[in-house]
């Protein structure tokens, strides 16, 4: 007689292993990377592979110390790189990027346990990481095409343009023809990545939609312009390729869609009547922190078990 065996949830229910689902997060992240060589020159991809080549070698060798498996062949520390080199300005002094690397890889993730140990987002931490250390080579940001005119190089992003600047055109948002960092400019870009992602399955669109509709609402009922706001940053970087990172948000649907609200609401509040322009970095790290007890409101109870009494000796 065959037996059917049923295992706790979650389940897996498209077989992909680790280095599998890397691979799509990697091809995921090529279009918002294409654009920002075209758009950043060179530098661009010469950042990027320092990113990633340093991430790898930190992995490799803090595992070698630590007399553990290595895990470089899961591709998790490329995508750490990968995204990490997309939140940086491209101007940013490589030494500068691989500090972030070892921050994101040894300090945020392998001192935690490694791969699924880590409590909150490596990429996001490092930035936060080297935006509070080094805040100077951090907002350096650049004009787009500026490798073709040397003499107008500093620009502005538009969350940090004042009042009486002129506002970029929604296209060039869309498009990424404003300052940024290297890979959060153009939203088209990015939301080809995130919609390949939510079509192969790999992440569930629950927390990117309601990241960006929080966010949107709200800036909407403070009388903000709320398409500008999603457009411009980097929302559509943070909700779809760090706010739906496995081991750092919750697992249940209701909780990604309680995470992507809160990422949203904190993203406006900072915005809005914080110091800083930008917001979504700090937003996804304050909700990683937050994860455990999101999976404890949320989680979904048993069949047929029933709650332990109180006062049950």
């Amino acid at each position: 007689m065959n037996r059917l065996i049923v295992s706790p949830s979650p389940h897996d229910k498209n077989h992909m292993k680790t280095p599998e689902i890397m691979f799509n997060v990697c091809m995921a992240l090529i279009p918002a990377f294409a654009v920002g060589c075209y758009i950043f020159g060179w530098r661009s991809l010469l950042l990027t592979a320092v990113c990633i080549g340093s991430c790898v070698l930190f992995e490799f060798l803090c595992r070698k110390v630590m007399k553990r498996e290595n895990t470089i062949g899961d591709l998790s520390a490329v995508v750490t790189g990968f995204i990490l080199a997309l939140n940086l300005p491209v101007t940013l002094p490589l030494w500068i990027a691989v500090i972030g690397s070892f921050v994101a890889i040894v300090i945020v993730k392998q001192l935690f346990g490694g791969l699924g140990q880590n409590f909150a987002n490596p990429a996001v931490t490092a930035r936060i990481v080297l935006m509070i250390s080094f805040p100077s080579a951090m907002t350096h940001w650049v004009s787009p095409f500026y490798w073709r005119n040397p003499d107008a190089v500093t620009s502005a992003t538009p969350l940090a343009l004042g009042e009486g600047d002129e506002l970029p055109l929604y296209l060039d948002l869309f498009l990424g023809n404003v300052g940024g960092c290297m890979g959060e400019t153009c939203a088209l870009a990015l939301l080809i990545g995130g919609i390949y992602l939510g079509a192969r399955k790999i992440i569930n669109l629950a927390a990117p939609v309601s990241f960006i509709g929080s966010l949107a609402l709200f800036s909407f009922i403070a009388g903000d312009d709320p398409l500008y706001q999603i457009l411009a940053g980097g929302v559509f970087l943070g909700a779809f390729f760090m706010a739906t990172d496995y081991a750092t948000t919750p697992i249940t649907t209701k909780g990604k869609i309680v995470f992507g609200l809160g990422c949203g609401i904190i993203t406006f509040i900072i915005r809005h009547f914080g110091s800083f322009p930008e917001g979504v970095s700090f937003s996804i790290l304050l909700m990683n922190i937050l994860t455990t007890y999101i999976e404890q409101i949320t989680r979904t109870k048993v069949f047929g078990a029933r709650e332990a009494e109180k006062n049950e000796k």
